[in-house]
C-alpha cells in the first residue's frame, strides 16, 4: 500500500472512531437488540441485547419476567441482586438472574464496559420492569 494510501485509510479509520464515540457519548447506556425469537415453551421467547456503558454509568434497579444470562464483553461491571451479596465481573465472566430478582448494573471500570444479555422471558410482558 502506497504512504498516501495508508495515511488516506488511517485518518478514516480515525474519524469514523470518533464519530462513534461522539455518538455514544450521547447515550450512556445503550440497549442494543440483536435477536428475538419464539421457543418450544409455550408463552416463552428468547431476546438477546447488547448493552454498551459508560464509565461509572448505572442500570438502575429493575428486573425480568424470566431468567437473564449476563456475559461481561469488556470492562468491568458490578452486578447487585437483591439478596445476595455484590459480584464484581470482567470480560469473559457471566452470572445467572433469576426470574423477578430486582438487580442493577454499574460499570466500575475506567472505560467502557459493554455485556451480553440473554433473556427467556414471557411473551407480551414489558422486558425491563423498573424498580425502587
Amino acid at each position: 500500500m502506497k504512504p498516501i494510501n495508508a495515511f488516506a485509510a488511517a485518518l478514516l479509520f480515525l474519524m469514523s472512531a470518533i464519530t462513534s464515540l461522539q455518538a455514544f457519548a450521547d447515550e450512556p447506556l445503550r440497549r442494543t437488540d440483536l435477536i428475538r425469537s419464539d421457543l418450544n415453551v409455550a408463552g416463552h421467547e428468547v431476546i438477546q441485547v447488547r448493552v454498551d456503558f459508560l464509565p461509572g454509568v448505572l442500570a438502575a434497579r429493575h428486573s425480568h419476567p424470566g431468567e437473564e444470562i449476563a456475559y461481561v464483553i469488556e470492562g468491568t461491571l458490578e452486578y447487585k441482586l437483591d439478596g445476595h451479596e455484590p459480584v464484581t465481573l470482567s470480560a469473559g465472566q457471566s452470572l445467572f438472574i433469576p426470574t423477578g430478582v430486582v438487580h442493577s448494573a454499574e460499570n466500575v471500570g475506567p472505560g467502557k464496559a459493554s455485556e451480553l444479555a440473554t433473556y427467556i422471558v414471557r411473551k407480551g410482558q414489558a422486558l425491563v420492569v423498573p424498580s425502587k
